[in-house]
């Protein structure tokens, strides 16, 4: 799509906000576990009386945890009804007023309309619209703010301050949403964002002989946002999505992958600092080579971590999941090492189902 008819260019993730109920010792977790390096925090201590917010950052990839510090408020309502989860996917924009008279314009409710908060720094404009279930997306304008995050935040400078793992950017987010409500979120992107498809798999694509889903890939015109929609379809057991949606309460983000240039070394040291991943069986590397060709990472390496591999037209890609990185069996992580391969490792949904289905066998929700 060429830039003068995509009335919502976007430049990337700004970042990604979670409700937590425990926002610092979130934080100390992405810190510890993922790597990430504080950035930036908001509270008490700033003036806030209502929440805490930890902002950190890995390369592009910006993470804010928020938790209320009162009963009786939409984020604390958040927590209780959803457990730790995404709230907001904020799109950073040139035009924070103009992307959401666009998308209001053509449908979207309104989440907030366009307002500019300052400090010494600058300023910065941002507005916002809802998406499936309870999630929103803030449009964020800061090309006129040099702080380090937002107006009312302060540099976040801990002694406590673990190495990043080599994680970059976000390479795409997944949506959750319920029963035959995948095309009506695919046509929302599509009528009121200006995405478009980039693929979709149906239940023969991505099913096991238990359970199946159905997805559609929705990516913006520079290609930088890639949503993927999924929704649950008929198996003879209770699928991954409908596992979520259970847990969750509603539809929600699944699972945020995030991009490295080298799969072996962030994943050897995500081990190592204690975050697990599904395990596929030892089976899938007897014939993986077959369907894929030849690639330059090891066999042996891959298989020792559990790295899963898929190839394109254009390329192959490397990609593990973590299991689910809260209690409730909603929201866990991907990581994807991309080499020339623009898909979504199509060819492993079958191995990474059954890992799912073995998850959900030692916790009664098949």
């Amino acid at each position: 799509m060429s830039s003068n008819n995509d009335f919502l260019p976007i430049n990337g993730t700004d970042y990604v906000e979670f409700y937590v109920g425990n926002a610092r010792q979130a934080a100390h977790y992405y810190q510890t576990a993922f790597g990430f390096q504080p950035l930036a925090y908001a509270g008490l201590e700033t003036g806030l009386k209502n929440r805490t917010s930890y902002v950190l950052m890995q390369d592009k990839i910006r993470f804010v945890f928020t938790s209320s510090m009162h009963a009786d408020d939409s984020i604390a309502k958040h927590v209780s009804d959803h457990g730790d989860g995404v709230k907001v996917v904020a799109l950073w924009v040139d035009d924070a007023r103009k992307s959401w008279e666009e998308t209001t314009s053509r449908g979207a409710k309104s989440y907030q309309e366009p307002q500019t908060a300052s400090d010494e720094n600058g300023e910065v404009i941002t507005s916002g619209i809802h998406t499936y279930g309870e999630t929103v997306h803030i449009f964020v304008e800061r090309k006129n703010y040099k702080g380090p995050f937002l107006p009312g935040f302060v540099k976040w400078e801990p002694e406590y301050r673990p190495e990043p793992v080599g994680l970059k950017y976000v390479d795409h987010m997944v949506g959750n949403v319920g029963w035959n409500q995948m095309n009506t979120w695919v046509e929302f992107y599509a009528k009121v964002m200006g995405f478009n498809q980039l693929v979709s798999f149906d239940d023969k694509d991505i099913s096991t002989e238990y359970t199946a889903l159905m997805s559609k890939v929705m990516s913006n015109g520079n290609g930088r946002i890639k949503f993927p929609i999924n929704e649950p379809a008929s198996g003879k057991k209770r699928s991954q999505v409908e596992e979520y949606l259970d847990f969750y309460g509603t539809s929600g983000v699944q699972h945020v992958a995030m991009a490295t240039d080298n799969i072996l070394e962030t994943v050897t040291a995500l081990r190592n600092r204690g975050v697990e991943f599904l395990t596929v069986p030892d089976s899938y590397y007897e014939t993986v080579l077959d369907r894929v060709g030849s690639i330059d990472e090891e066999l042996k390496a891959l298989r020792k971590l559990g790295i899963l591999v898929d190839r394109d037209e254009e390329g192959y890609l490397l990609q593990i999941f973590t299991k689910p990185v809260q209690d409730r069996p909603t929201v866990f992580y991907e990581i994807i090492q991309r080499k020339g391969a623009k898909s979504f490792g199509k060819g492993n949904f079958k191995a990474l189902f059954e890992a799912i289905e073995l998850e959900q066998v030692k916790r009664g929700t098949l």
